[in-house]
């Protein structure tokens, strides 16, 4: 038996048992499917500790995990057999490759976790919106409770990285759930007594996106410590479930629960949607990085800035804003060129949602590494997407286009994240998630009211297309940077 000394974080777990028929099985694995290390080096290391009860370095340990590659079919069994022990299923049964971040089961509990805690979180936006429009009915108040959710992610991004690189994600989540449970829950006091006031829905909104910028950057980074470097892409793209579900369901509860219940229903409910992702948290210790964080001055849009594929990423993530804040080009698209009603104008929200299901499915069935060349010629097609989209002659087409649009779009935001993620370096993965999280959805405070602005000099046709526009142009700029990134593993 071969046991495994606490790992990185670039491995999925620690203190793992390795069951081995006899040496050579670990010399052969070690050997063969590592393609980037000496062979004899690390099969002397092996050797030397193979024997009996024994322990595998942390070197060694985490190559076995995060590593390996399948050359040939001769090798892939083995390599199958042992990611299985590593990371097993408590069902007993195989996973598709598609959910393969699943199979751990602490993923698992706080992935559904976080499905609750997004759908809570646009229930109460539904209740917030209803809030304002009942003490002051102006829509200039609901878009100035929206700068006061968004305009944290600009003044706190870079504390919030530098926050979570020094003292890690889960003592920060810890603190933010907690946070955010108890705003909604005053919230939901306030509304249930009657003596809410829209000043005190200015400052309980700007609390919870001061909050939310150090929640959503920890939120990211203990992702990739629960499931490993190995499957970081699956995770990122199972976020897009999350964030796309949250879309159908939180509305579709926030409704029900305002019509039935009132404002203050929605607000209690986001509240409790935070306790199953804090009882994994509390409950969960991550094993800390092996590799320490950089010092403070090291700031994340300095070392993105001087990383070619992450600026590169960043930039298109910032375009990409304008494709998914949809809430102000397609109903000025919907009733002012197609005069569509709301039934027509919620199916064409829904078709964008349901596009971006086989996008989620591509995203998290491709490889551990995407590579560059893929996110810029998806970041190219999604402009073109929207484009079609932004000027299709007849109806049919323009559900079609949404359709397109929101399968390349989740699809490259997906692999665009992933390359972000494994680009940094694991003691800056805090800061670049923090300039990550400022670009989006951190830009769209600015890209909005542009898209606005454009929609009512030069036609709604053109204020989505120009987020086409602007997807192209990134892609463009980005484009020598992308395609010289490194090749996944195997590749």
């Amino acid at each position: 038996m071969i046991s495994c000394e606490p790992l990185s974080v670039d491995a999925p777990g620690s203190s793992r048992h390795l069951p081995v028929r006899d040496e050579a099985d670990v010399l052969a694995a070690v050997g063969y499917l590592v393609k980037d290390s000496p062979r004899a080096v690390l099969v002397d290391g092996v050797r030397a500790t193979a024997r009996g009860e024994t322990v595998l370095s942390p070197t060694v340990a985490s190559t076995l995990v995060n590593r390996m590659w399948r050359p040939t079919a001769r090798w892939r069994t083995p390599v199958a057999r042992w990611e299985d022990r590593l990371t097993p299923s408590r069902s007993g049964g195989s996973m598709p490759g598609s959910v393969r971040s699943l199979r751990e089961p602490v993923f698992r509990r706080w992935f559904l976790g976080q499905v609750l805690s997004a759908s809570g979180g646009t229930t109460q936006a539904v209740a917030l919106a209803w809030l304002v429009v009942q003490l002051t009915g102006s829509g200039l108040d609901i878009g100035l409770m929206t700068s006061c959710s968004f305009l944290p992610l600009f003044l706190l991004g870079p504390y919030a990285g530098g926050l979570v690189d020094r003292i890690g994600p889960r003592r920060v989540l810890i603190a933010t759930q907690s946070l955010l449970a108890v705003l909604a829950g005053l919230l939901a006091v306030l509304a249930a007594t009657g003596t809410v006031q829209m000043w005190m829905l200015f400052v309980i909104a700007a609390a919870s996106g001061s909050v939310s910028t150090y929640d959503g950057t920890a939120r990211q980074v203990y992702v990739v410590d629960l499931v490993g470097a190995e499957r970081v892409s699956n995770a990122v793209a199972l976020n897009e479930v999350v964030v796309n579900g949250s879309r159908v369901l939180g509305p579709a509860v926030g409704g029900a629960a305002l019509g039935i219940w009132g404002a203050a229903a929605c607000c209690a409910v986001n509240g409790l949607s935070f306790l199953p992702s804090l009882i994994v948290v509390v409950r969960h210790r991550v094993e800390a990085s092996a590799h320490p964080p950089r010092p403070a001055r090291d700031g994340g849009l300095r070392y993105a800035w001087r990383n070619p594929a992450i600026r590169a990423c960043l930039l298109l993530a910032a375009a990409s804003g304008m494709v998914f804040h949809l809430d102000v080009p397609i109903p000025l698209l919907a009733y002012g060129v197609f005069r569509l009603d709301g039934t027509a104008f919620g199916l064409m929200m829904a078709a964008f949602g349901v596009g971006s299901i086989p996008g989620v499915l591509l995203a998290a069935s491709g490889p551990s590494r995407p590579s560059g060349l893929r996110v810029a010629i998806l970041a190219g097609a999604t402009g073109i997407a929207v484009l079609g989209a932004s000027y299709a002659p007849t109806v049919p087409l323009v559900f079609l286009g949404m359709a397109v649009t929101g399968c390349l779009s989740i699809w490259f935001i997906s692999l665009a994240n992933t390359l972000v993620q494994l680009e940094s370096d694991p003691g800056m993965r805090g800061r670049v998630n923090a300039a990550w999280t400022m670009a989006l959805p951190g830009c769209i405070l600015v890209t909005g009211p542009f898209m606005g602005w454009v929609a009512g000099v030069a036609g709604p046709r053109l204020g989505f297309g120009v987020a086409g526009l602007a997807m192209l142009l990134a892609a463009a700029v980005g484009w020598r940077a992308l395609t010289r990134a490194r090749l996944p593993v195997g590749q």
